[in-house]
């Protein structure tokens, strides 16, 4: 996750770095299985100049492959909360 995040803060999308849909541009999920587990980074690079690393987490869901919707909402949260301290 630290080399996407290192990619990312040169400008550039790691190939493990998806866009997040429904989050607006320029946001994205890097998703990384460990062992039984599953880790998940959301991030932001159309915010400023900046990388905002927005949300890190383990996945706890067991039902399917989707963000949990508090892990969603809170996210939202942050995004909301760094796009108006930008402005």
């Amino acid at each position: 996750m630290l080399d996407a995040l290192a990619i990312a803060s040169f400008g550039s999308k790691a190939d493990i770095a998806k866009p997040m849909k429904g989050l607006g541009s320029g946001v994205y999920e890097i998703a990384l299985p460990y062992q039984s587990d599953a880790f998940r980074v959301i991030y932001a690079v159309q915010i400023g100049d900046a990388l905002w690393v927005v949300h890190a987490f383990k996945k706890k869901s067991k039902r399917g492959i989707s963000t949990p919707k508090q892990d969603v909402d809170l996210i939202k949260m942050r995004l909301k909360q760094i796009r108006e301290e930008e402005l």
